[in-house]
């Protein structure tokens, strides 16, 4: 017997060396299976990029569930003989990254002003190579089978080229502009995000009602106030029909009179407050749209770093939350002061990444037109084309459900601001020069700028380079073509697009999906992927989000790895895991799992050790008994291969669990003891044991690929070319 086989299963002295076997075979790379002979050439292909994760830390549970579950999709097809890639890659994720390297040259006393563009990004980037390499071993770690050869990153050569040659089409296309529009202004990072990274907290505050002349109006945030000049109401309410369009009145307002002109406008909602309201186009989403639609003047009141500009007069320089009170009582000692309601709960909204107070501002920005008509996409809007192949099933999203909610976001989509204030990242391509009686460009303003948009620089001294970023979703939007070789024209390209699936955590549905068919549609006039895999959220044993700052309860990956080991982790997370819902995981489970994989050991010992000169042939010579078991193997077989087809994994983990340890070591098992001790044919008893031995190790490799791989390698006696990792998925 093999001497492994004469101790327990240990994770620990078996994990790492398999999946070294596994790095040196080679098989994750398909062209070396096709060269091998392991895969025909001309086979179907399935492919799948990583979401790749973000190059600022360590693999937590989010990322360990989005490679089991993708782990499990590679392996399933490269055994059904599909000619299989998964991409690997990492995100710069230039906003999260580079605001953890200033918080690190902080503790130093450090800012990065004092070290300028150049060795600040000399930093950033060190920081990110260290923390890829971290990253990359520990999806190594769960043993996540990528072709590691095609290995990508977002801020690559290869992907700079990519991201530049979209952006210089787009622009050509007029899909890109630059232009004074409302944006979210981060007052901590100092830049634009969008609205997908504003998380909103509900805090307790207050909200005050105001005489505005003849009327109330009610706000949260009265130091936006000092340039409200227009008051709407709705065109319908008959509390004041005796208003009209565009009249003007003359009221008395924070800094003395001013002259208001009323809006009529359905944007009202009659039933809150008094259905009055006034604008503040420089600080609001809303108001800026409708100042756009009427083409009224905006004001700005609040500068970058949220303080008081000069238009609040006295109060010019103050931060917000210092001046709020104090123009609460300016308003009071005027009269113009109602009443405060004291348990108002105010919706504020703040930076993911920073945790900034997001301040809307009007700023000069690019952006991306998604409602203009692309000629060359039969006049179709990009809005258009991001809804078609959902609309028509081309991509289909799990749990479908989420459809609705995709449709819901794109149909409100407005222009998608790509630029950012921030050092690290892709840095726009576009070069500006003073243009004095440029008669080509039709530029006769002296202070005009000639712009220049290319892949590389234009010649000349004279150009300056946009200061600003590319949003880190514009690279990654580009991501399911860019890792094949775009924009060149190459066969991986040409093999393995559109990709077969995409999965990823519901949450990043309008982040990131949305930009990829957005992207692929556009560039390349097809759809990125064929199906959308929406995974939930991991959450503690109580319910709650799983994150470090749970202390105890939260769950490290790496640390569930060490004291149970990989197998057993991977089945704790997709037992019970079906598409867009979260689960509950805990060490519970994970333990009850890593008892499985013993059952396994110790079911397989007794089988090899039964089966060591075993007869196949003898199969024809079953027992009744023993042909229904072969029946029912053949009916497990047929179902968990539709499953699989069908992405329901959660299924598929927990019925090979229970036919494993129920059907298989409890009774077929138990059986051919009694079978094999009375001499009642134990041959054809031995070659079934065989039989459902193979047959349920390469069921259950997919799910548990290092206790599978260790059991077989035993059976083929360590044959490197014999691994079930490309062993043929069974047949019924």
């Amino acid at each position: 017997m093999d001497e492994r086989l004469l101790k327990p299963y240990d994770p620990k002295e078996t994990e790492d060396k398999i999946y070294k076997l596994w790095e040196e075979s080679g098989f994750f790379n398909p062209d070396i299976c096709i060269e091998k002979g392991i895969i025909k050439s001309d086979a179907e292909t399935f492919s799948i990029v990583l979401p790749p994760p973000n190059v600022t830390g360590n693999l937590h549970t989010g990322h360990a569930l989005m490679l089991v579950i993708e782990d499990i999709m590679v392996r399933h097809a490269r055994m059904k003989g599909l000619k299989t890639l998964w991409i690997p890659g990492t995100d710069h994720a230039a906003i999260a990254t580079q605001s953890k390297v200033e918080k690190l040259l902080e503790k130093k006393g450090v800012r990065k002003n004092d070290i300028g563009r150049e060795e600040f990004l000399k930093q950033v980037e060190e920081f990110a190579k260290n923390s890829h390499n971290t990253i990359i071993n520990q999806a190594k770690k769960m043993g996540a089978s990528l072709d590691w050869s095609r290995e990508a990153f977002t801020l690559d050569e290869k992907r700079n080229l990519a991201v530049k040659t979209a952006f210089k089409k787009m622009y050509d296309d007029g899909l890109i502009y630059r232009g004074s529009r409302i944006v979210n202004w981060d007052t901590k990072g100092q830049t634009v995000i969008s609205d997908d990274e504003i998380i909103y907290e509900e805090k307790k505050g207050k909200f005050y009602t105001f005489k505005y002349g003849p009327f109330e109006i009610g706000t949260a945030r009265p130091e936006t106030k000092f340039g409200d000049k227009y008051v709407v109401m709705h065109p319908d309410d008959e509390r004041y029909k005796d208003w009209k369009h565009m009249q003007k009145i003359t009221l008395e307002w924070i800094n003395g009179p001013i002259e208001a002109t009323i809006i009529k406008d359905e944007i009202i909602d009659m039933k809150f407050g008094t259905g009055v309201m006034t604008i503040t186009p420089w600080h609001s989403h809303e108001d800026f749209a409708l100042a756009e639609k009427y083409k009224l003047d905006k004001e700005q009141i609040i500068d970058k770093y949220g303080k008081l500009l000069p238009i609040a007069q006295e109060f010019s320089g103050m931060k917000i939350s210092d001046a709020r009170e104090k123009i609460v009582e300016k308003l009071k000692s005027k009269g113009l002061l109602v009443s405060i309601d004291e348990n108002y709960v105010n919706r504020v909204a703040t930076a993911e990444r920073t945790n900034g107070i997001i301040e809307p501002q009007i700023m000069l920005q690019w952006f991306i037109d998604v409602n203009k008509k692309i000629s060359s996409r039969n006049n179709k809007s990009l809005k258009e084309l991001m809804l078609e192949p959902v609309q028509n099933e081309k991509i289909k999203i799990l749990p479908n459900h989420f459809e609705k909610v995709y449709y819901n976001w794109i149909e409100n989509l407005h222009d998608w601001c790509i630029s950012r204030q921030i050092w690290y990242g892709h840095r726009i391509p576009v070069w500006y020069k003073k243009s004095i009686n440029n008669y080509e460009l039709g530029i006769t303003n002296e202070n005009s700028e000639e712009i220049y948009c290319g892949i590389e620089a234009p010649e000349g001294t004279e150009w300056k380079q946009d200061e600003d970023t590319l949003d880190t979703w514009f690279s990654s939007g580009l991501w399911t073509f860019s890792t094949l070789g775009w924009p060149g024209k190459t066969k991986d390209l040409e093999d393995y697009h559109p990709t077969s699936v995409l999965e990823t955590g519901h949450d990043i549905l309008f982040f990131w999906i949305a930009r990829m068919i957005l992207m692929s549609q556009y560039l390349l006039n097809e759809i990125p992927f064929k199906n959308v895999y929406l995974h939930g959220m991991i959450r503690t044993a109580d319910g709650k989000k799983m994150s470090k700052s749970l202390g105890d309860k939260a769950i490290d990956p790496l640390d569930i790895i060490e004291k149970y080991g990989n197998d057993a982790l991977r089945m704790a997370m997709i037992v019970g895991n079906t598409p867009g819902n979260d689960l509950k995981l805990n060490e519970d489970d994970i333990r009850g799992y890593k008892k499985f994989t013993n059952k396994i050991w110790n079911a397989s010992r007794f089988v090899i050790e039964q089966t060591k000169d075993i007869n196949l042939s003898n199969l024809a010579e079953l027992d009744e008994e023993d042909k229904k078991s072969k029946i029912e193997l053949d009916l497990l077989i047929k179902e968990v291969t539709k499953e699989m087809n069908e992405f329901r994994y959660s299924i598929v983990a927990e019925k090979l669990y229970h036919y494993f340890w129920h059907t298989f070591a409890d009774i077929i098992i138990e059986r051919s003891k009694k079978k094999i001790l009375e001499n009642k044919s134990p041959d054809s008893a031995k070659a079934l044991l065989y039989i459902e031995l193979i047959n349920l190790l390469k069921l259950l490799h997919p799910f548990i690929p290092f206790v599978t791989e260790e059991i077989w390698s035993i059976i083929k006696n360590s044959n490197k070319d014999d691994l079930i990792i490309i062993a043929k998925w069974p047949s019924f």
